[in-house]
């Protein structure tokens, strides 16, 4: 069925995008749509589905986050049994399987990456923390063989938030991980400790190597695959398809989340400086975390909401040629939104932002294009959906 697009009055992006220059760009009139759209449902009763990645013949690879990886059809009718060799998650709190990745020579190398929450042992019993890994798809892509764990989070901590666990692949080989904070009073200011691994965002090789020209390599103290820090919990992110530079999506604590452009070594301030407030507080009415939304050495937001969490997830910029007049922009999924945000840039900044889909009701939890041009939608529930948006 058929559905509308549910456009924000420019006095709900305003209430949502706060003060600040950035905020006053995205609070202007949106330009005009691509029309109406639709959502058309594909796969259904996937159980929390957290990310979606298309194979060179169109079909599709969806992680569950109870720990499932799934291989979806073309036309998304048919859902295969779980697909074997997928390591043990520790699916606690917010834990579980997250990103699925196919290798750049996937067609030649049948190479994936996953990232999930992996549980300690001996010393480490009890806690936990990213994990990112590797292996090969066999032919009939039933299973998965050659694990291999590439990278893990250090270090491990008794929590069940904030795990991160966006993959994104870079030229040259390169990955991109994202770690949260770990959702812990006492243990999120070790985001500012480039000795820890709590809210960062790393670059690694594809073998978990690390390049010799990351900003920290070398430095005292410092983990050498770092390459941002001072995040909270990044859980969006995509390659600007003009620069090569990462974006980011980052959860706010109560309001705050936040649109990122990743510059090397930055330090994005999170826990001394925020746009958002503690959890419990007044809403609209509450001093901001940090006490201070900004500060020397920090690199700011490109775009925030306030005072209001949207809880952003998948981000991804647009290339495609179905609707032409949105190329280059980003599409961002909201989970407590519920929503997918249009986000036009000029240049690095903010021009307009919308909120598209409103009334699905739905937590949109990825965003991907696909190799027909059209978007790709996560539903994020006990029975979440693959949707294609259309005109």
């Amino acid at each position: 069925m058929a559905r509308a697009v549910t456009m924000v009055l420019a006095a709900l992006v305003a209430a949502c995008g706060g003060g600040g220059a950035a905020q006053d760009a995205g609070a202007a009139a949106p330009p005009a749509t691509a029309g109406p759209l639709r959502a058309t449902p594909l796969a259904s009763g996937l159980v929390n589905p957290w990310s979606l990645a298309f194979l060179p013949d169109g079909r599709m690879l969806v992680t569950e986050r109870p720990g499932r990886l799934r291989l979806v059809s073309a036309d998304g009718r048919a859902v295969s049994a779980p697909i074997a060799g997928v390591p043990a998650v520790d699916a606690v709190g917010q834990g579980g399987l997250f990103d699925v990745l196919p290798a750049a020579d996937f067609a030649s190398s049948r190479r994936l990456f996953l990232s999930y929450a992996e549980a300690g042992s001996g010393a480490d019993a009890g806690r936990n923390g990213l994990a990112v890994g590797t292996a090969l798809l066999n032919a009939d892509a039933t299973a998965l063989t050659g694990w291999q764990v590439i990278f893990r989070q250090s270090p491990k901590v008794a929590s069940g938030g904030h795990f991160g666990g966006r993959l994104v692949l870079a030229p040259g080989g390169l990955l991109y991980v994202t770690l949260g904070d770990r959702q812990s009073s006492s243990e999120r200011g070790k985001a500012q400790d480039l000795a820890q691994g709590h809210g960062k965002i790393v670059r690694i090789r594809s073998d978990g190597s690390v390049p010799a020209d990351n900003p920290f390599v070398g430095r005292s103290g410092a983990q050498p695959a770092t390459w941002s820090y001072g995040h909270r919990n990044v859980q969006g992110g995509a390659l600007h398809p003009s620069t090569g530079e990462l974006w980011v999506t980052e959860h706010g604590p109560q309001g705050g989340d936040e649109l990122n452009r990743i510059q090397r070594g930055g330090n994005y301030g999170w826990p001394l400086v925020s746009h958002g407030c503690e959890y419990g507080a007044p809403v609209g009415n509450c001093p901001v975390v940090g006490g201070a939304s900004t500060g020397p050495g920090f690199e700011p937001p490109v775009s925030y909401w306030v005072p209001t969490s949207v809880a952003p997830s998948g981000l991804a910029f647009y290339t495609g040629s179905r609707f032409p007049e949105w190329r280059g922009q980003l599409f961002m999924g909201a989970l407590a939104g519920q929503a997918l945000w249009r986000i036009e840039l000029n240049g690095n900044a903010v021009a307009s932002r919308e909120a598209l889909l409103t009334d699905l009701r739905e937590r949109m939890r990825d965003v991907r294009q696909g190799p027909d041009g059209w978007l790709y939608l996560l539903t994020d529930s006990g029975n979440g959906r693959i949707l294609r948006v259309e005109r």
